[in-house]
């Protein structure tokens, strides 16, 4: 038995192999016309309309499992099938092949790429796997260091100043107890009135791998896109001094308030930075935020996208015409959903794809009931989780949420779907799943839950166990095709994209946001994963926590970033 792109494939059977040489190229081309489609892609045999298969030999007796030969069409049970001359069969309630010789079920691609052409017309085409023997090719990427040359580093020495070195000894916003210096970058933010839902946003984008890697290799420098958006060398100058609060407007660049903030927070400097240039800059773009309220972290999160997509996708229109790469901000968050409406009655399926920058979950529905302290006692951190599970009878996952995300819905009857093979409205099942996966994932747990019968809305303390380390591949549309086609060997076209290698699909955790007290009253504190160590950010206040703390947390926005971004081994700083 092979392996081909994470699928187990069994040996060839010669008695197939026989039946296809002396049936030509095409041998399956009768059969599927007979292939009927349900709901959820799975395919059954039936040669006319409400015809219900027995067995020829015993048609009075109700059997399990029917099979029919793929050279006469005869339909026999499984104990007469034993006597049957032709050795290759198919499953009438499965569609899958059966081979009486060898006493297993068989798997053919042909085969497979016409069952699903059959059950499931629109949704693209399918073609064969290649052969066990051709290894598949897998995207790898390796990561190799790089040193500057004499040149380079000539040139670096004449066009930069060297980053300060942090004062000896424990930094003032940093636990003391730690007995050891933070990394470079870890540095507190000012609380300017209820922006703590900015700072621990802030945070968590300072310290993504790619957009800091982004920034500070100069990729967007603040004074160029000044220079840029005023269209003149003397910008500069003219921005300063504005014409009207619309010129003003005009020259304000959140991304360069971002490329400031990078500066800002790797210069070395250890006492707490103040945003305010960026807070107002924000402002200003989400303008039915500008007050000193508390605000929602998530909102923020998508504003701050938003914002810095509007001011780089010009910028980058022109150097990267028609690439789909329009900003800093989609080619580091945004990936690709699918959403699958089915047919309950014909299985007719529509598919629709829409991008995102983040996947907000809902909590997985439990019973209320009172838990007991023996349950609390087996969490990692003891007193907050009591609070957090004191109302749950069971803990909640990522992963688990994810499923929930993944899992066919029924849509109720005021959502009928209109079937284009029916042509008219049909009860129908949906799926979501994830067709392409961003750099840098973000998962939204939905906390806050409004009522609109009662006008009212409250917050979900319900704690929720993510993982340091999390797979996608099950949650990856080629993975939910697989399971709800069966085992097939084939694939759709262009899966290709669609299925990641064994790097890509696996992440690694480095931020958590978290949300305390109650919805209009409430703090957000950041957790950092900084060489393989956790840091707390509250506001100006940074300290060294365990693992056990972080996972204890009442987690509201987790950042995972991909493997191939993420290295275990610690940061050196190499000073020169």
């Amino acid at each position: 038995m092979s392996r081909i792109k994470n699928i187990s494939v069994p040996n060839p059977c010669p008695h197939l192999a026989d039946f296809k040489s002396k049936h030509g190229p095409n041998p399956f081309r009768d059969l599927q016309n007979c292939i009927r489609a349900r709901p959820m892609g799975r395919a059954s045999i039936f040669r006319a309309e409400n015809e219900v298969p027995c067995c020829s030999s015993c048609p009075t007796r109700a059997h399990p499992r029917l099979y029919a030969c793929i050279t006469c069409a005869g339909v026999s049970c499984h104990a007469h099938a034993l006597a049957h001359p032709h050795a290759i069969a198919v499953d009438v309630d499965r569609a899958e092949l059966y081979c009486w010789q060898c006493g297993d079920q068989v798997y053919d691609p042909d085969f497979d790429a016409a069952v699903l052409a059959a059950a499931a017309p629109n949704s693209g085409s399918f073609l064969s796997l290649p052969p066990p023997s051709l290894p598949w090719k897998r995207r790898r990427v390796e990561y190799c260091p790089w040193e500057p040359g004499p040149a380079e580093r000539a040139l670096i020495e004449e066009n930069s100043t060297p980053i300060a070195q942090p004062r000896p000894g424990p930094s003032p916003d940093v636990d003391p107890g730690s007995g050891q210096s933070p990394p470079l970058g870890l540095r507190g933010l000012n609380n300017l009135g209820s922006t703590c839902f900015m700072n621990s946003v802030l945070q968590a984008l300072v310290h993504t791998p790619p957009l800091r890697n982004y920034f500070l290799s100069d990729r967007h420098n603040r004074y160029f896109c000044l220079k840029r958006r005023n269209g003149n060398e003397s910008g500069l100058v003219k921005g300063r001094k504005g014409n009207g609060n619309e010129d003003g407007k005009m020259n304000l660049c959140l991304a360069c308030d971002m490329d400031a903030l990078f500066s800002a927070i790797f210069s070395g400097d250890r006492l707490p930075f103040s945003p305010a240039k960026l807070l107002y800059s924000w402002w200003q773009h989400a303008a039915n935020l500008a007050t000193y309220e508390q605000q929602d972290a998530h909102e923020f999160f998508i504003s701050m996208l938003d914002g810095i997509h509007e001011k780089v996708k010009d910028l980058s229109k022109m150097q990267s015409q028609g690439s789909g790469d329009c900003c800093i901000a989609h080619r580091v968050f945004s990936g690709i959903l699918r959403s699958d409406v089915m047919c309950m009655v014909c299985g007719f399926t529509s598919t629709t794809y829409d991008p995102c920058v983040d996947i907000s979950l809902d909590l997985e529905p439990h019973p209320l009931a009172k838990v007991g302290a023996h349950k609390s006692q087996k969490s990692c951190s003891g007193e907050a989780d009591t609070m957090n599970l004191s109302f749950n009878s069971r803990t909640s996952t990522l992963t688990g949420c994810l499923d929930r995300f993944t899992r066919p819905e029924r849509l109720g009857a005021d959502q009928k779907f209109f079937c284009q093979q029916c042509q008219v409205r049909q009860e129908s099942l949906k799926q979501m799943s994830i067709r392409k996966l961003p750099l840098v994932s973000c998962f939204h747990v939905k906390r806050f839950e409004h009522s609109s019968f009662r006008n009212t809305a409250r917050k979900l303390d319900r704690y929720v166990q993510f993982p340091f380390s999390l797979d996608m591949t099950p949650y990856m549309s080629s993975s939910i095709l697989r399971s709800r086609f069966g085992n097939r060997l084939c694939s759709f076209v262009g899966e290709n994209q669609d299925v990641p290698d064994e790097l890509s699909s696996e992440f690694e955790l480095f931020a958590v946001i978290t949300h305390t007290g109650k919805l209009n009253a409430g703090h957000y504190v950041t957790y950092l994963r900084l060489s393989n160590q956790w840091y707390k950010c509250d506001d100006a206040w940074i300290t060294q926590v365990s693992e056990s703390i972080v996972r204890a947390a009442q987690g509201y926005m987790m950042f995972y970033v991909q493997k191939t971004f993420y290295y275990k081994a610690s940061q050196t700083q190499i000073a020169s």
